[in-house]
């Protein structure tokens, strides 16, 4: 018996999917942009907020990577959307500096201060290098910090640099997924990556919402005017919802990476207390589940203000010989990519390798951003004085 409709739209064409469902996209609509022209306008647009020249380019960097990698919902759209907003409404200072609060070698904990998230996240996991490479392990704590986008720009880092590294951010105290059971909205999507070297050209790294997926990838469909999968929102007495704008108009509400209990939602739902453990109770930053969440109507409630996360880097050669780790890792990765597809058009891969091909060739033959996004960066350049991203081949 069937318990859910059949999807509206197939899977491989929902926006945001970009590399990690094997589907075609080169004749999707849209304008192609050399990288570098978009990594320059980006930087420019948050030089002119008042962040330094070297955060600008690494959360510019950051920032691109969403659309480098396929992964849309997390890249240039949020550029006014979320973190120009949150510099205009000073919720992020751009020239925070983090406040060491403990340093114990090996572990610190930071206040960032409101440093913008986008650039004070690599910061966190070049320091957590920095100390494992020194003491095998290196810990960093962090409260008070904002949104850092693609959690797993900032691991990849540590995976470059043939070192284990590990992400994990609460949303502070925004709430947006209740618990299994519960009536009101109590934790964040709380991202979760890993990064480690695989032996080959490109790095394993996950990068999840322990939410079935994070809010962006619904208000990417919504936008696109697509339906989206049963399983990802429900309505107040549990039911699929399909319509992706039901969750912004407080009909539906974000479920678990496994979404019902009998399918898993208990694992994605302890993933994200996890994720609030490590993260932000760890640091003393702000919770989820607190009292005030109490007085919450069902619907989606605080902000996304003193967000903790924990950046970790585990250097493998403190433990055993370096290179022996790096040849077994590329016999686990590659004996994934050997395994014999049940469809020779999707082989099979994993978690960084979609994303590192799909990057590779953007970077060869430019980045393909919809006309919708490609409009809103020109509006931007005319209204800040700026020479907007110029596309390949001239005028769209």
């Amino acid at each position: 018996m069937q318990l859910t409709p059949p999807l509206a739209t197939p899977p491989a064409l929902l926006e945001g999917d970009g590399a990690r469902i094997g589907a075609p996209r080169a004749a999707a609509p849209g304008v192609l942009v050399r990288y570098p022209e978009l990594l320059r306008f980006t930087a420019e647009v948050l030089t002119g907020r008042g962040l330094p020249a070297a955060r600008a380019t690494t959360a510019a960097e950051a920032l691109c990577y969403g659309d480098l990698t396929g992964l849309t919902s997390h890249g240039l759209v949020n550029l006014t959307r979320l973190y120009l907003p949150l510099l205009d409404e000073g919720r992020a200072d751009p020239a925070a500096e983090p406040e060491p609060l403990a340093d114990r070698g090996a572990a610190v904990l930071l206040d960032d201060r409101r440093a913008l998230g986008l650039w004070s996240a690599s910061a966190a996991m070049d320091l957590a290098i920095e100390r494992a490479t020194a003491h095998g392990i290196g810990l960093v704590s962090v409260r008070g910090a904002t949104h850092l986008g693609c959690a797993g720009f900032h691991t990849r880092r540590a995976a470059r640099r043939g070192l284990v590294g590990l992400l994990a951010a609460n949303c502070g105290r925004q709430r947006i997924a209740r618990p299994p059971g519960g009536r009101l909205a109590m934790l964040g999507t709380n991202p979760l990556s890993v990064a480690a070297p695989s032996g080959g050209p490109h790095p394993f790294v996950l990068d999840m919402s322990t939410t079935a997926v994070p809010t962006g990838r619904v208000r990417a469909a919504a936008r696109a005017g697509q339906q989206i999968p049963p399983g990802w929102l429900a309505d107040q007495d549990g039911a699929p919802v399909t319509d992706p704008g039901a969750f912004d108009r407080g009909e539906a509400h974000l479920l678990w990476l496994g979404s019902r209990p009998e399918t898993g939602a208990f694992k994605g739902y302890g993933l994200g207390l996890v994720v609030e453990v490590l993260g932000a109770l760890l640091a003393g930053a702000g919770l989820g589940p607190e009292p005030a969440a109490l007085a919450g109507d069902g619907g989606p409630a605080g902000r996304d203000d003193d967000i903790g996360y924990l950046a970790l880097a585990i250097d493998p050669g403190a433990l055993r010989d370096g290179a022996d780790f790096g040849r077994q890792a590329a016999v686990l990765f590659g004996t994934l990519l050997d395994c014999p597809p049940v469809d020779p058009a999707h082989p099979v891969t994993y978690p960084g390798h979609p994303e590192g091909e799909l990057a590779d060739r953007q970077l060869r033959e430019g980045v393909r951003l919809s006309p919708a996004r490609f409009a809103e960066l020109t509006d931007l350049a005319q209204a800040t004085g700026l020479t907007a991203p110029k596309p390949i081949g001239g005028t769209p």
